[in-house]
This record gives structure tokens, sequence and C-alpha cells, in this order.
């Protein structure tokens, strides 16, 4: 006995999950056709695992667990087709108490190996009856390709399993996923409220401080009283950025999305940010897509300041626009900034990483902005990239797929826009 063939062997068996369950109705069509085609009373489909032949369908009596050593299919497992006139004259079967009448009195018998596409061989289709006979020519042709049929459908059954199996599993970690989500958004909620409220206090006391005369016009006291300002400006904007991630992933409420609107709000709601880093921003003609205006809101919030903050030390230039093609729609923010080396692009959609060129000023936050936008891109099935060209800014872009769109020119003009959100005159 070949321990490492069995063991395959076995293995293929379980895989099925056919030992321990009635017969389908596909395979009980199959052995019953395969006894009217030799026109004999009895015809099984037996696998041989290393102790057992298991009789998953038969004609002509009720299928049955037997030992291996008593089987006659396994004593010609591995052969090719097996016709036998009379199994008491073949010393394969002379002694088998199939035939010696211990267990049964089969004369005639013939059977054609089940052959897994990995080339296992699993079992035998077999045909047998109790008075000698031969076959002919056209009968040894048809158990092969019975024999075959019945291969085909076990290897349809055990990708059903896996395929069941693999979504169940989906399901369980979609929901796990779901579960954790919610556990997240609810904890980054709280944990923001809770900071929010005290930081709140401490901005505002902060604010009137710098603001008191004594402290204002004190040269040592001033610069101080602005860093606490500054500081707890910076820790409210970690704090919405950590909100904003942890959000990600939930539920989208898809709805026809004007983008010159929603562009035109992250420009209003940027306005300081942009004047204060003297930024200016050109808008170009802009789609109508189906996504979740809230969370794209998010994604152009952050690539519009992320532009703005890569633009260089002195007035930055950013440009939105959109290239629409047959199945996607491509929105794009450019910067004017340094760039980005080529060997560190793929390292700035990874959370917690920030990713500078050469010379480029400190950036505050915590590299976790375009990792939000990945993931909100990806849950409306769409694609992020990026372009960058050392010296010459930075493009960040994402495509959704083109289900609504509409009034998009063809041409390449573009509209200035003030840092407000207005159109320019």
């Amino acid at each position: 006995m070949n321990l490492g063939t069995d063991a395959v062997r076995q293995a293929s068996i379980e895989g099925l999950g056919v030992l321990d369950t009635l017969p389908t109705r596909d395979l009980q069509a199959l052995v019953e056709l395969t006894a009217h085609a030799f026109n004999v009373p009895t015809a099984a489909i037996n696998l041989i695992t290393s102790t057992h032949q298991h009789q998953i369908a038969a004609a002509g009596f009720e299928p049955s667990v037997c030992a291996r050593e008593d089987s006659m299919c396994a004593a010609v497992l591995e052969q090719p087709t097996v016709t036998v006139a009379d199994a008491r004259l073949d010393d394969r079967f002379a002694d088998n108490p199939f035939v010696t009448g211990e267990i049964g009195d089969v004369r005639f018998y013939a059977s054609s190996p089940l052959v897994t596409p990995d080339g296992v061989t699993i079992g035998r289709l077999c045909v047998f009856d109790g008075e000698p006979r031969k076959v002919t020519p056209q009968e040894w042709g048809a158990i092969e390709v019975l024999a075959g049929h019945v291969t085909d459908l076990l290897e349809l059954r055990r990708r059903t399993l896996q395929l069941e199996s693999s979504l169940a599993e989906l399901t369980r970690t979609r929901d796990e996923l779901r579960r954790s989500n919610e556990h997240l958004a609810a904890f980054a909620g709280q944990v923001s409220h809770d900071l929010r409220t005290p930081l709140t206090s401490i901005l505002a006391y902060a604010e009137l401080l710098a603001e008191e005369p004594v402290v204002a016009s004190d040269p040592a006291a001033a610069p101080l009283a602005r860093e606490v300002v500054e500081a707890s400006l910076r820790m409210a904007s970690m704090i919405e950025e950590v909100l904003d991630y942890a959000q990600v992933a939930g539920q989208l409420r898809l709805v026809d999305t004007d983008l010159e609107v929603l562009v035109a709000n992250v420009l209003n709601d940027l306005g300081p940010v942009l004047r204060r880093r003297g930024a200016t921003a050109q808008v170009g003609p802009l789609p109508t897509v189906l996504a979740d205006a809230g969370q794209l809101y998010v994604v152009l919030l952050n690539l519009v300041d992320n532009a703005a903050k890569y633009s260089g030390n002195g007035p930055g230039e950013i440009a939105i626009g959109c290239d629409p093609e047959s199945e996607w729609t491509r929105i794009w923010v450019r910067d004017s900034g340094v760039g980005i080396p080529a060997d560190r692009l793929e390292e700035v959609f990874e959370p917690f990483v920030r990713v500078t060129g050469s010379g480029e000023h400190h950036v505050q936050g915590l590299g976790i902005g375009l990792d939000t936008v990945r993931r909100i891109i990806e849950s409306h099935g769409g694609r992020l990239g990026i372009d960058s060209v050392p010296g010459g800014g930075t493009t960040v872009w994402f495509e959704l797929p083109a289900r609504a769109r509409a009034g998009v020119p063809s041409g390449p003009s573009v509209t200035n826009r003030n840092t407000s959100g207005r159109r320019g005159q």
C-alpha cells in the first residue's frame, strides 16, 4: 500500500463531502443509467479510502460501506477499465467475499476508474451481475464515458463546497468588519467628543489670553500664547482626521453628487487655510457622479488640503479638474510643489507615513489623510493613483465608475476660483 498516495486520495475524497450524505439526484441518475446501459440489475459508484469502500450511489440495492480488503474495486483501483465475464475464474476476485457467497454472488464485473483533474484515483464506477456474461465494445466505451461524467459531477460538487465555504467565510469576515467599523466609529466619536470638549475650552482661553493687552504687548509672552493657540488648532485638526479615518467604509449613501458644488464647499471651508498659505485654486468643469457626497467631500478636502501643504514655501497653485472616459471618471488635484521621489510614490497611501520632497518644509499631521482617501475610493469601487515629477509638482487622482455623469464639456478650459469657493469674475 502506498501510504502517500492513500493520504492524498483520502484528502481528495473528504473534500467532496459525500461520505456521510444521501446519494445526490444527479449521481443516482448516472448510476441507474450505467446499469441500464449494461442491461444489468446492479451498479455502484465506489469511493475507496485507506480503510473502507463507500458506495455513494447504487442501483438495484441500498448503498453501503464495507472494509477495503473486501472490495472488488479496491483490488483493481489503479487499473484502467476492467471487465470480467466470470469473477470465479479470475485470480484477482476468486477468493473475494462478494464472489464466494460470504457477502455476495458476483459473476460478471466491469468497472472504470474515477480520476480527479489532479490525477488522483478516488474510486471506480462498477456494474455487476449474478450471471456470467461478456462485454460488447459499445459497453466498454460507455462505462468509460459514464465514469468521466461521474468524476465531473464530483468535481463540480467539490468546487461548489469550496465556493460555499469561501462565501460563508467572506460573510463572516464582512459581518466582523462591519461590527469592527461600527465599534471603531463609535469609539472614535466618543474619544473625539471627550477630547474636543476640554480642547475647545483650552483654545478659547488661549485665544483670550493672547488677546489680552498685557500679553499681546509682552515680547516674551505673546509668542508663547500664539504657540498655545496654534498647538490647540493642530490638535483639533488631528482629532478630526482620526474621526474621519475611523468612520470610512460604513454604509454608502449613493446619490447624484455635483462635484462643482462639492469642490466649492471644500474651497470655502479651506479658505482661511489657503489664504494663510498664499495658495490659489483653479477649477475646471466637473461632472455629477453617483457617490456618497459626505465621504467624497472628505476625499476632496484631504486632497486640496494636501496640495496646499505641499505647494512649497512660496505662493502655491492648485489645479482641480476632470478627465471623463467611457467607463471611468477621473478627478485630479495638482499642486505646484517640489514633487515626490519616484522610489517613494508607493508609500504615500500608507497610514502614518509622511513623504516630502527634498528641501520641503515639515508638514503637520498624522499621515492618514491619503489612506482615508484610498479607503473611501475603494469602497466606491474606484481607483486611486499619483503622478509626480521632481520639481514639477504632484497630481493625485481618483477614478469612479462612470455610472452617472452629466454636463462635462470636452474642452480643457479651466475657470479660476478664489479661495472662498466662488467663481472668479
